[in-house]
């Protein structure tokens, strides 16, 4: 079996390692670690909650050890930028264990927060930066942080930044930083798109894959539940009481439906917080708080959440609407069955979203399971604010539930122009 001390790592690493609770390494860990090492630019493909950070977090962090240099003020030796404010939390937190050890220094810059404390932060200079996109141009244009010392420049998640809209920022940040430069690209799926950056950005990649694109880890038990949209709410509250215990994030497609779904929940009786565009960085940091150490049960989510969020007791993720972008669905199902443990994963499809079905199982070439309801005729959604659309899409709740009554699916923000929609993906980070 192979261990962390087989891939090169120093003893002071390794002792961080072990203090994270790291036994053996995961396979993206233990094909990607050696690779980097060696100077390789990479190409990662692997499951959500596989261990991606550590895989070019630890040997980026034994390469910057091994330099000995602090860095100068205004300056960073190593970017990593991610898509959201909570990946980047997450990646900080966790380089932030492994270099504990060591003389290194990480900061973060994401929205929603004062650049002014960010710009104090980088004045002494950084060893490891992780950053969204939109707060390091910022910082860029006002002078408080150069990346033409950086040598290392990680992407994670790359393929949410190209459905985010991000990539005119990577063009620009891209080119700031210093040459000859040792580039990683690590991603849960793999767009077409993906062989753009993967060209424009990488040297003879050495690639890793330890799955196949649109694959969700084995450990995630998956089922739906054909519903109309207005009796979603009351089978969720049924899924709820038969699984009390554990964890459960709710994804809804907007951030007034997912508001709306927290403040029911919480009338209801039920311990729900929720995170998504419109909540400020302390609002959504506080929420996880308080999901994460179990005092409130139920995280109610948008598409904000499908990444980023590393928290081993999600035992429940369900899908109350779907989203519009397939590969969404996989990271989003991707919050439980982590670090190995198991999880269930439930999508309540309405008539307007057997579309967004279709594309998903095509994705993961996989047909899902049916826990109850009637596959109903599938109907386009409604225009926004728009009614229209035929009745149906009711179903039967299993293990007892009631009938629930057949009603007019919502259209919720279906049927918008793709432009739009992507603007609106841009605004929910």
């Amino acid at each position: 079996m192979t261990t962390f001390a087989d891939l090169g790592l120093s003893p002071n690493i390794l002792k961080a390692v072990e203090e994270a609770g790291y036994k053996t390494p995961s396979p993206i860990q233990a094909q990607a670690i050696p690779l980097v090492l060696e100077g390789h630019d990479i190409m990662g493909l692997a499951q959500t909650g596989t261990g991606k950070t550590a895989a070019f977090g630890l040997p980026l962090i034994e390469k910057l050890k091994g330099e000995g240099v602090k860095p100068d003020p205004k300056t960073a030796k190593a970017l990593i930028l991610a898509p959201t404010r909570e990946l980047v939390n997450q990646i900080a937190e966790n380089l932030r264990q492994y270099v504990r050890k060591t003389h290194l220094k990480v900061n973060l810059v994401v929205g929603g927060v004062s650049i002014n404390r960010q710009i104090q932060n980088l004045a002494k200079g950084t060893d490891i930066l992780v950053a969204t996109p939109g707060r390091l141009i910022d910082l860029l244009d006002r002078r408080a942080i150069f990346l033409d010392k950086a040598r290392y420049l990680v992407l994670d998640e790359a393929d949410q930044m190209l459905d985010m809209g991000f990539i005119h920022a990577l063009r620009k940040i891209a080119p700031l930083l210093g040459t000859p430069r040792q580039t990683m690209l690590f991603s849960a799926t793999m767009p077409k798109l993906m062989n753009e950056i993967a060209s424009a950005y990488l040297t003879n990649p050495k690639r890793v894959q330890v799955a196949k694109p649109g694959k969700a880890a084995d450990k995630i038990a998956q089922s739906l539940h054909f519903s109309a949209q207005v009796n979603k709410t009351e089978l969720l509250k049924d899924y709820l009481n038969d699984s009390p215990e554990g964890l459960a994030l709710v994804f809804s497609r907007t951030k007034h439906g997912a508001e709306k779904l927290k403040r029911h929940l919480e009338s209801a009786g039920y311990d729900a917080v929720s995170i998504h565009g419109n909540k400020s960085q302390g609002q959504r940091e506080r929420a996880i708080r308080a999901f994460k150490s179990g005092e409130a049960r139920i995280l109610v989510a948008t598409d904000v959440a499908a990444r980023g969020i590393d928290i081993p007791d999600v035992s429940h993720v369900y899908n109350y609407d779907l989203p519009e972008v397939p590969e969404n669905y996989i990271h989003r199902i991707g919050r439980t069955a982590r670090a190995g443990k198991g999880g269930e994963a439930i999508a309540f499809v309405s008539a307007t979203e057997i579309g967004y079905l279709r594309q998903i199982e095509k994705l993961m070439k996989i047909e899902i399971p049916v826990a109850g309801g009637v596959r109903p005729a599938e109907e386009k959604p409604a225009p926004r604010g728009g009614g229209g659309g035929r009745r149906g899409g009711g179903g039967n709740r299993p293990r007892g539930g009631k009938p629930q009554a057949s009603g007019k699916p919502s259209g919720n923000s279906q049927g918008k122009p793709k432009r739009r929609r992507n603007r609106r993906r841009q605004s929910a980070a």
